[in-house]
């Protein structure tokens, strides 16, 4: 796919389309961001509490996708994605036929995000009592990433629509967050086991 690619021509191209920048300045994505920093920390000092086993690397995982995704709400990474695959796409002369590769890359994002969550709710199963909440605010997380990256125009108006002036896709997104961290109060107070 990245043969016969100008590197020079190709990161001209990214510069033109994306540039960093704050992907969501509102007081909503900055409070969205504390709140995948704060699952983040409350999902580190978890790992630091439990022995070896399942629950450790479920937590070492959550505390890696909260990171990485409180960085990707301000830094918009799937943005600069999005660039790079039209620059490939133009330089290598198929632009024109990108739908089908995006179509392809959304069921594989979308299946990725139902593979693994369907993995740790297996892996997970001796372990859903303790960690249940954790599972089910990844499910709501995982489903408001998909849901944007499937960018369904009935959704994004769904997502759109405002209850008490709070925006539903805001609602959504924290809804998963707020889930995971009452998940890792609740261990983190009762001291878990392995």
């Amino acid at each position: 796919m990245f043969q016969n690619l100008d590197p020079a021509r190709m990161q001209a191209c990214v510069a033109h389309r994306w540039s960093p920048g704050i992907g969501d300045p509102t007081l909503a994505g900055w409070l969205t961001v504390v709140a995948y920093a704060l699952c983040c920390l409350l999902a580190w000092r978890v790992v630091g509490r439990l022995g070896r086993g399942r629950a450790r690397l479920f937590w070492v995982l959550v505390m890696l996708a909260m990171g990485f995704l409180a960085v990707n709400k301000q830094l918009d990474l799937q943005s600069l994605l999005t660039s790079v695959a039209r620059c490939v796409a133009q330089a290598q002369g198929w632009y024109a036929e990108r739908r089908t590769t995006q179509k392809e890359f959304i069921e594989g994002l979308v299946a990725a995000i139902v593979v693994a969550l369907l993995l740790a709710l297996y892996l997970m199963r001796r372990h859903l009592r303790q960690n249940g909440l954790a599972i089910l605010g990844l499910v709501l997380v995982g489903g408001f990433v998909a849901i944007r990256a499937v960018s369904f125009h009935h959704f994004d108006s769904f997502l759109k629509g405002q209850f008490h002036s709070v925006r539903f896709n805001v609602i959504l997104e924290n809804s998963g967050l707020v889930l995971i961290a009452l998940n890792a109060l609740f261990l983190l107070r009762n001291r878990p086991g392995r």
